[in-house]
């Protein structure tokens, strides 16, 4: 809930100098098309988890045709991997109910030509804070802003026991993928 408060702050702040910066856009996420996907692997099978449930927003500016911050929320208890059982233990696993969130919060977006991005930020998992680099790709239609990419999560890095099936724990290492749609909701 603290990640919550926190989250709602820094938005918060940020878009009260954004009412007096002329030519910023703010871009929330649309709930309804943007997933958080992640990929877990077990010598026995693969499986992913999807959240539909991501909040968050970005401050742009199309003078100079960056993105200047931005930040993300998904509730842990959000992800589905189509097994209700799987779903509850992993709850349980990443103590859901002490960490109900994953975030993240931008610390610099490098827009590359072809729309090619890298995005420097802070992932805050289980409690856990660590600096995140990855390559992401932005399509710009309109007032449109899709934002793909992906990068690896080390489940140690965030101290979280891994999980086992038949004594046999899952690879330390998943991926989260995002597909992430933002739109001006003034326009």
């Amino acid at each position: 809930m603290l990640h919550l408060l926190l989250l709602s702050n820094w938005l918060l702040t940020q878009s009260m100098p954004f009412a007096f910066l002329p030519n910023r856009l703010k871009m929330v996420v649309d709930k309804t098309h943007s997933t958080v996907t992640y990929t877990m692997k077990h010598p026995m099978h693969t499986w992913d988890g999807v959240s539909h449930e991501v909040s968050g927003a970005f401050i742009y500016n199309p003078d100079t045709r960056q993105i200047e911050s931005g930040a993300l929320a998904i509730k842990i208890a959000s992800f589905d991997s189509k097994n209700a059982n799987r779903d509850s233990h992993a709850i349980e696993v990443l103590e859901g109910l002490k960490y109900p969130l994953v975030t993240f919060t931008t610390q610099e977006v490098h827009i590359n030509t072809g729309g090619a991005l890298v995005i420097v930020g802070k992932l805050t998992f289980h409690g856990v804070t660590r600096p995140v680099t990855c390559q992401a790709k932005l399509l710009e239609t309109g007032n449109e802003f899709r934002i793909e990419g992906s990068f690896p999560v080390s489940l140690s890095d965030f101290l979280i026991d891994r999980p086992s099936l038949m004594m046999v724990p899952v690879e330390d290492v998943m991926t989260l993928k995002f597909d992430l749609i933002f739109r001006n909701p003034s326009s």
